[in-house]
């Protein structure tokens, strides 16, 4: 993942939107298969995953706020 310099609200909305496309691509599309499925193992682990993937970008942004 490339740094990104947000200083405006329009930067961070940006990012955002990004953001959320590539956790949606990514851990959305494997709930949205493992639903598809029936698959409840896959369900609780990709539902987990893209929990995390949530966290972790907000958390990214966060980290990014707070001087070092």
């Amino acid at each position: 993942m490339e740094t990104v310099e947000i200083t405006t609200r329009s930067d961070f909305a940006l990012w955002a939107i990004e953001r959320a496309q590539e956790i949606v691509r990514s851990e959305g599309s494997a709930l949205a298969l493992a639903a598809r499925d029936m698959d409840e193992a896959g369900i609780k682990e990709c539902g987990t995953a893209l929990g995390k993937a949530i966290a972790d970008a907000m958390l990214e942004v966060f980290d990014g706020l707070v001087p070092e």
